[in-house]
C-alpha cells in the first residue's frame, strides 16, 4: 500500500474526496471507524464512513484504501454500497471522540481533544496513534495551550459517559450543508446529538432539524430548554415547524406555542388547522410577496436572498396589501426568468402571470401534484375563497410527502464494482 503522508490527522479528512483508480469520484469522507481497546494500546482503524450519491453513508474498509494523501483518498476493488450501520464495538472518531474531556497521565491535567492522528503500524494495519489536546487557561478569551501526545499518554477516551462538547467536531464539519450535517447527526447516539445541538447556533440548528426525520427532530427538541426550543421553532420554516409541533404531546406543543412570538405562533397554528395531505397542510406561509408598485429590480433583489430555497426563489407573488399571509387580493406571479428579461425599472405588476391556476387550501395531494406536473411548476400559490394568498406549495414539500417515510435509509443497490478495481 502506498501511503503519504505516514501520519494523518483525522479532522482534516472530513469532506475529503474519495476516488477510484481511474480518477472517478466515489464519495466524500464523513468519519473514521475505529475499535477502541480497554488497555492503552492504540486502537485499530477499521475503515472510513464515505458519503456517496444520494447522501447514503457506506463503510469503506481500510483494506480497500490504497492511498491516503493530504488532498484525496484512493480506493480500489469492490465497494459495498449497503448503508453503514455502526456496531456496538465500533467508535466514530469525529462524531464521538472529538471534544471529549481527557486527563493527561503525566500531569493529571484535564484537556479537550481537538484532533486525533492515525498512521500505519509495522503490521500494515492503521491505528490511532496520537491525540491533539487543548488544555490550560482560557481567561480573557485566550485559547488554552495545545500539545500532541501518544495515545497511551491520555486517559478517558474509552469512557462513553465522559463530559463532551462539540466545538471541534463542528469546526471540522463547518462547510457542510445542513442536509449533510443532518445526515451525520442522524447516525449518532442521542447523547451526542444533544451535545451537538447545544453547540449549534439557533439558525444552523433549525436548518439541520428541517432535514432530519420527525422522530429525531422530536428527540433533539426534547433535550432543549423550552425557551430555546421555542426560539428554534421560530427559526424554522412555518410548515416544518408545524409538522414538528404536531408530533409533540399536546401539552408540550401548547407550551412551546405560548413561548413563541405571537406572529410566528399564529402562522404555525393556522398551518396545523389544515389536513396533513392537502395544499394547506403542505404550504409554507413565507414566500416572496410584493405589492403591485414594486419594480423588477426590487423583485430580483428579493429572490437573490441566499436563504431562500430554489423553489421559493423561482417566483414572486404580487398581492394587494397587507403583504403578510393571508394577504390582500392575490394578483399573480412573477417568474424569475421573465423578470430577468425585463428592464429593472418596470413594475412587477406589468409582467405577472395572471392566468396561473391557484390551489385551494383543501385541495388533496393528488390535485397539487397534478397541477405542478401539468404546468411544469416548482411552486404554486394557495388562496382562499376570497382570493387572498394563504401560502405557497413547493415541489420539494410535495416530494417529501410522496416518498416513503424511511426513504433516506432505503438501499439503491447492494454492491457496485468500481471500474478498474482488482
Amino acid at each position: 500500500m502506498s501511503v503519504a503522508p505516514a501520519r494523518v490527522f483525522i479532522a482534516r479528512l472530513a469532506g475529503l474526496l474519495v476516488y477510484d483508480p481511474n480518477g472517478d469520484q466515489v464519495g466524500k469522507i464523513r468519519d473514521v471507524v475505529a475499535a477502541l481497546r480497554v488497555d492503552t494500546k492504540p486502537p485499530r482503524v477499521l475503515g472510513l464512513v464515505v458519503e456517496v450519491l444520494g447522501r447514503r453513508r457506506i463503510f469503506l474498509p481500510m483494506t480497500r484504501v490504497t492511498r491516503v494523501d493530504v488532498g484525496q483518498v484512493v480506493t480500489t476493488g469492490l465497494v459495498n454500497m449497503r448503508r453503514f450501520e455502526q456496531r456496538n464495538t465500533e467508535t466514530l472518531v469525529l462524531g464521538e471522540l472529538l471534544d471529549r474531556t481527557i486527563t493527561l497521565v503525566d500531569t493529571g491535567e484535564q484537556g479537550v481533544v481537538y484532533d486525533i492522528a492515525m498512521e500505519q503500524a509495522r503490521t500494515r494495519e492503521w491505528v490511532l496513534s496520537r491525540v491533539a489536546v487543548q488544555h490550560g487557561s482560557k481567561r480573557f478569551g485566550r485559547k488554552g495551550q495545545t500539545r500532541v501526545v501518544e495515545w497511551s499518554e491520555v486517559s478517558g477516551l474509552t469512557d462513553a459517559h465522559a463530559r463532551q462538547g462539540a466545538t471541534h467536531l463542528l469546526a471540522a464539519l463547518d462547510t457542510m450543508r445542513p442536509a449533510d450535517l443532518a445526515n451525520v447527526i442522524h447516525d449518532l447516539s442521542p447523547k451526542r446529538r444533544g451535545e451537538i445541538a447545544a453547540a449549534l447556533d439557533d439558525e444552523r440548528l433549525a436548518d439541520v432539524l428541517e432535514e432530519l426525520p420527525e422522530d429525531v427532530q422530536v428527540q433533539i427538541l426534547g433535550q432543549l430548554e423550552s425557551e430555546r426550543a421555542a426560539d428554534i421553532l421560530e427559526e424554522m420554516s412555518p410548515d416544518d415547524a408545524a409538522d414538528l409541533i404536531a408530533e409533540l404531546p399536546p401539552e408540550t406543543a401548547e407550551r412551546l406555542l405560548q413561548l413563541m412570538e405571537p406572529d410566528e405562533a399564529e402562522d404555525v397554528r393556522r398551518l396545523m388547522s389544515y389536513e396533513e395531505h392537502t395544499a394547506g397542510g403542505l404550504m409554507t406561509t413565507d414566500p416572496v410577496i410584493l405589492p403591485p408598485d414594486a419594480t423588477v429590480a426590487e423583485a430580483l433583489a428579493r429572490i437573490r436572498d441566499a436563504d431562500l430555497s430554489p423553489s421559493l426563489a423561482a417566483m414572486v407573488y404580487v398581492c394587494r396589501p397587507p403583504l403578510e399571509t393571508p394577504t390582500g387580493r392575490f394578483i399573480g406571479v412573477g417568474h424569475f426568468q421573465r423578470l430577468l428579461r425585463e428592464p429593472p425599472s418596470s413594475l412587477v405588476s406589468g409582467v405577472t402571470d395572471n392566468d396561473l391556476e391557484a390551489l385551494r387550501a383543501d385541495a388533496p395531494l393528488e390535485d397539487v401534484t397534478r397541477l405542478l406536473a401539468q404546468y411544469n411548476l416548482v411552486a404554486s400559490p394557495v388562496v382562499d375563497d376570497d382570493g387572498h394568498l394563504l401560502g405557497v406549495v413547493t415541489v420539494d414539500d410535495v416530494i417529501d410527502h410522496l416518498l416513503p417515510e424511511d426513504w433516506r435509509g432505503r438501499p439503491t443497490a447492494s454492491r457496485v464494482a468500481v471500474p478498474g478495481g482488482a
